[in-house]
């Protein structure tokens, strides 16, 4: 087994390279290394498909303690989420 490879933090995560089962981990270390360094507001992007992932990202937001807020990124036709982080 290989060790983990680092992912840098910014403020946009491209999730198309993860399993749907590892989402909600994946999502919440992010977030935590997200807020850790100051970001307040980032992009989740899930890709549109048929919206299992989507709703997955979506379901680890709502309950998330870091996040104030989130919204479907009008810029993306369903593809990305913007999650504003708390101070």
């Amino acid at each position: 087994m290989s060790d983990p490879h680092p992912v840098p933090i910014g403020p946009e995560f491209d999730l198309h390279s993860f399993a749907p089962r590892d989402i909600p981990d994946v999502v919440d270390a992010y977030l935590q290394e997200a807020h850790a360094l100051g970001l307040r507001e980032v992009r989740l992007v899930h890709g549109r498909g048929i919206g299992v992932q989507r709703a997955r990202v979506q379901q680890v937001l709502h309950a998330h303690p870091l996040v104030s807020s989130y919204r479907d990124d009008p810029r993306a036709h369903l593809g990305a989420t913007l999650a504003t982080l708390r101070d």
